[in-house]
């Protein structure tokens, strides 16, 4: 058995000791451990892996855990064991790059994922699901029509038992209940002109500034607009010879370099939030 063990709680002395200790009574063996200490907030971060030759049952490891160390040290954990592979659910409106980067991703056994359904608000895109042989539910989304519409897809997503959800530019508002469900869970993925520019035609509006980068960002979706903890980012440089196509290109190139990353370090439990920010281990 393999675990990846994820912590967070106030900063104090001996919470490594602590915990490798109580790993090596167990019987287990390091295989990588990471740190990370909030100067700011005086928070301490760590996530490791370990391998056991003679594997305890996992109940017995997580309440001996908790009862050894999560109580005294007022620890944030999670066990994440190997193997196991995570239920990701796409949801996708009519633009395919990101679906078709993460569908081609999946399909060469890139991303260690399971993916029970993609989800349209848009029947555009069935026949790539049809395609990837992956179940495809189009549920359509309108103002009179968008509470019925979440709820129809928290029921998919439960009957599916779906880990997180990635939004492969699905062009719709995510409400608070699904966000609720499914929080510091779902990964969105938008240009980085937000907010200078905002609106349909961002790439447009930056060509018309004369902009000498663009870029991408995924995050993990919450109640404030695009403004939730940041996962990955990059940019590419632009200049005055590249046509409104050439940034558009080149920002969904970016899109599709960006999203899959984000998914590949949460899939990988590299990830953790506090404060509405990000801790990456690599």
């Amino acid at each position: 058995m393999k675990l990846t063990i994820l912590i967070y709680c106030p900063d104090q002395k001996g919470i490594i000791n602590a915990v490798t200790n109580f790993l090596y009574i167990k019987g287990g063996n390091i295989v990588y451990l990471d740190q990370h200490v909030d100067k700011e907030t005086g928070i301490f971060f760590m996530r490791l892996e370990s391998e056991f030759q003679n594997a305890p049952k996992l109940s017995e490891l997580r309440t001996d855990f908790e009862s050894d160390l999560v109580m005294p040290f007022q620890m944030q954990w999670r066990f994440y064991e190997h193997g196991n592979k995570p239920k990701m659910a796409i949801f996708v409106s009519k633009y395919d790059h990101c679906l078709y980067d993460l569908l081609g991703r999946y399909n060469s056994g890139e991303l260690q994922v399971e993916i029970p359904f993609i989800l349209s608000n848009h029947n555009d895109l069935s026949h790539v699901a049809e395609q990837f042989k992956i179940p495809f539910h189009h549920v359509p989304v309108s103002k009179a029509i968008k509470t019925e519409a979440e709820q129809t897809q928290i029921r998919l997503l439960k009957a599916h038992h779906v880990d997180f959800i990635v939004l492969a530019r699905y062009m719709q508002i995510i409400n608070t209940p699904l966000i609720r469900a499914y929080t510091n869970k779902i990964i969105n993925i938008h240009h980085s002109f937000l907010p200078a520019f905002a609106g349909a035609k961002p790439y447009h509006a930056a060509f018309k500034r004369g902009v000498k980068i663009i870029g991408a960002t995924s995050h993990y979706v919450t109640k404030e607009l695009d403004a939730g903890p940041i996962i990955a980012q990059d940019v590419t440089p632009v200049s005055h010879a590249h046509s409104i196509k050439d940034f558009i290109a080149k920002g969904r190139d970016l899109e599709k370099i960006v999203l899959s990353n984000a998914v590949r370090l949460h899939v990988a439990r590299k990830t953790m939030v506090y404060n509405n920010k990000t801790v990456i281990f690599t």
